[in-house]
């Protein structure tokens, strides 16, 4: 399976990435989990381009992980070639009426069913094409729900948003790759329950026995990244790196 980073920018969009937007791959099957500010841009640029998605998974509803899902709407809608089949879209309860909401009101079309299949998320494990995908819920103010996808012998996790969260560790057990927030520096005062420092994230890859730590949702304006990482080294033994907009990894 193959990870494209589209986003990785925390909270809004960063001067170097949009936000959060991260593409799967495996058998010619395309997952996309959230969909940022942004990061229509980025797939353009992606090989899979803007018709390779096949289906979509909102960890939650803020708006920095869902604001580009509802742009896409029109690529679905208003394509000069024909309108497209609904695509599945995976998302807390109200991510319909959510993505209709943002979207805004449109002369004879009404919500978005024209253009997703919108199933519900909740915690439990679940098939999307060829992966297997386990949800849970994670500590955030919103429903959110940290992911672990599965496609034959190769696992990832991404925590999505979180605050300190013991669903993690079940969701990173023994992954070959980590993707975990990290919004927040140690030395920095921040609200609790709300994101994770760089510190927390790779204790939570070292109690999971995760085999490698990406680190995302970066939030340059509020810390320098290379602090980010340098805390994760300190608690995480295995390889750490910093997430960017284009990154591609191979599991």
């Amino acid at each position: 399976m193959k990870l494209s980073v589209l986003g990785c920018a925390g909270s809004f969009p960063g001067p170097d990435s949009p936000c959060s937007a991260y593409l799967l791959e495996a058998e010619g099957f395309r997952l996309l989990m959230d969909f940022g500010n942004g990061a229509m841009g980025a797939l353009q640029r992606h090989p899979a381009g803007l018709q390779g998605i096949d289906a979509i998974v909102l960890s939650h509803l803020h708006c920095d992980h869902v604001v580009d899902a509802c742009v896409y709407m029109v690529v679905r809608r208003y394509d000069p070639a024909g309108k497209h089949p609904p695509m599945p879209l995976y998302g807390p309860v109200g991510a319909g009426e959510r993505l209709a909401q943002i979207y805004g009101p449109e002369e004879g079309v009404r919500g978005v069913d024209d253009v997703y299949d919108v199933k519900t998320l909740q915690s439990g494990r679940f098939a999307i094409g060829p992966f297997t995908v386990e949800a849970a819920r994670v500590n955030h103010p919103v429903e959110t729900y940290g992911l672990r996808v599965e496609h034959g012998d190769s696992a990832i996790a991404y925590s999505a948003d979180t605050g300190r969260s013991e669903a993690l560790v079940d969701l990173a057990r023994d992954v070959d790759l980590f993707l975990c927030e990290a919004s927040y520096l140690e030395d920095k005062p921040h609200p609790p329950d709300l994101h994770l420092t760089g510190r927390e994230a790779g204790e939570y890859a070292t109690r999971a026995g995760a085999r490698s730590l990406v680190l995302t949702h970066l939030v340059q304006a509020w810390g320098d990244p290379r602090k980010t990482l340098a805390e994760a080294v300190g608690a995480f033994k295995g390889p750490v790196e910093l997430a960017y907009a284009g990154a591609e990894y191979v599991i």
